[in-house]
């Protein structure tokens, strides 16, 4: 049978609706007895409760929202795949709503979350996100947003993230051991925070003497023309730095296209999840940036914020340098 509601299960045993609402929250003032009768009699009929109007009389779902640019991105994958399980061993489900990296669908994204009244959001922002009120009305409403991995740059908010200034002064020190003497280092957005970071940390561990070119790619087709380009110049670069996995596979796209060996020819070296540089050979080095790992941060500092801490804060996530054989 389906869509049972309270009145079919009060009319079956002939009491009120009040009575079996109350025997199925285990009330106290309901006897032992009816309390069987009435859960006997729900799990026969496979009775569920009505969420909406759970959430309408509590103000909490149990949901939380999950922001993301694109759910097809490794790095995300694994954060979603953490986010979900700890949320699922909490008691909490998960709605996840990607950007598309378009400031107007993550204030629509977070008017769902809203509407859905969930407990708290995490969120990724979109390289164009200015007007922060669609999340200010979040904090109005009592509901708490972690920022993860693209993150605002005021800092009373919480933010989770890789230890990016760690990550690519990690990368140049790498390549300063390799002897890398021309280096083409693509970076993403340079309006986020993220790519600030990195640069800046990355030019300050280079070298003095080491020439350095530095691009910006924002999707995987300009990191391939990107490095293209340079590629057919005189002086070509002898090693690449990519920011991210996404740059990587465009720049590897090239690099395979052009048939220079690497690291004979050419070093490469990336900040990446751990996936991507196992898929070509020789393995890439890289420097380690746990999507999964970070997750399982940002759903601790949630917890903290929902246990009622109002602290905000910044917590990065610890990063590894990962030897392959591309330097």
């Amino acid at each position: 049978m389906t869509n049972t509601t309270l009145k079919k299960i009060s009319e079956v045993l002939g009491v009120s609706i009040s009575t079996v609402s109350r025997a199925l929250k285990n009330h106290p003032d309901i006897s032992e007895k009816t309390k069987a009768k009435v859960v006997e009699l729900a799990q026969t009929l496979d009775y569920e409760p009505n969420a909406n109007a759970i959430h309408l009389r509590t103000n909490n779902s149990n949901l939380f929202g999950l922001l993301v640019p694109t759910i097809s991105n490794y790095f995300y994958d694994s954060f979603i795949a953490a986010i979900e399980e700890d949320s699922r061993q909490q008691g909490y489900s998960l709605i996840i709503l990607q950007s598309g990296d378009d400031p107007s669908v993550e204030a629509t994204n977070l008017k769902i979350c809203r509407q859905n009244r969930v407990s708290g959001v995490f969120a990724c922002i979109t390289p164009y996100t200015k007007d922060m009120q669609p999340f200010q009305k979040m904090y109005d409403m009592g509901i708490p947003v972690v920022f993860f991995d693209k993150v605002p740059d005021y800092a009373n908010c919480n933010r989770v993230c890789v230890a990016d200034t760690a990550a690519a002064a990690l990368a140049a020190n790498a390549l300063n051991n390799a002897a890398a003497k021309k280096v083409l280092a693509i970076f993403g957005n340079p309006a986020m925070s993220i790519t600030k970071k990195r640069l800046n940390a990355f030019n300050g561990a280079l070298q003095p003497q080491t020439d350095v070119t530095v691009v910006h790619a924002l999707d995987r087709n300009e990191a391939t023309k990107l490095t293209a380009q340079h590629l057919t110049k005189q002086h070509r670069p002898d090693a690449v730095f990519c920011m991210s996995d996404e740059i990587l596979t465009g720049t590897m796209n090239a690099l395979q296209n052009s048939a220079l060996k690497i690291p004979q020819q050419i070093k490469v070296i990336a900040i990446s999840n751990g996936f991507f540089p196992y898929l070509y050979h020789p393995t890439i080095t890289y420097v380690e940036t746990s999507g999964y790992r970070l997750g399982k941060l940002a759903f601790s500092k949630m917890m903290t914020c929902l246990s009622g801490d109002t602290n905000t804060a910044e917590l990065s996530l610890p990063c590894t340098l990962i030897s392959g054989g591309s330097l």
